[in-house]
């Protein structure tokens, strides 16, 4: 039983390394869910002005492995029912990516996300039209055109 305390112990290091570099060096980011109490492997971390399903092909090109779902929703584009009930606008709730760690994980591999993730997120939010720094902003109105997006995925995720 020791040994299974030793794991959860290094593993929950490597969720909060991982976890609180992205939130302290990626702008416009959130945990989604207490900081505690909760599972010692698992974070799940919103991204706004960004796609999950976007920034998950980018990770799997890089041999990286996370998701924006429960496993019971894999594939669809709907948000997560269980982030939407926690009061996640649809579209925070879309920007969402789940990160979980086991016992094989390595300090290095969290540092491989560390290092790779800001320029995939940059990446993604330099051609989003939601990002409130796009260049194109100046041409329409981009809180109204939040706020209509807001109200169509609402709509449709009620249907």
């Amino acid at each position: 039983m020791g040994h299974l305390k030793d794991e959860n112990t290094r593993v929950r290091a490597l969720r909060d390394k991982l976890e609180n570099t992205i939130l302290s060096t990626i702008s416009n980011t959130v945990r989604n869910g207490a900081k505690e109490p909760r599972l010692p492997n698992t974070t799940n971390i919103a991204f706004d002005f960004v796609e999950a399903e976007a920034v998950l092909l980018l990770l799997d090109q890089l041999g990286i492995c996370a998701s924006s779902g429960s496993a019971c929703t894999t594939g669809s584009l709907d948000p997560s029912h269980v982030l939407t009930a926690m009061g996640l606008a649809p579209m925070r709730a879309r920007g969402s990516v789940r990160f979980s760690l086991g016992i094989y994980n390595t300090e290095a591999e969290v540092d491989y996300v560390l290092k790779h993730l800001p320029g995939i997120i940059k990446k993604l939010r330099d051609i989003s039209p939601l990002n409130p720094e796009h260049p194109d902003n100046d041409r329409y109105d981009i809180e109204a055109a939040r706020q209509k997006h807001e109200q169509d995925m609402a709509a449709a995720v009620s249907e």
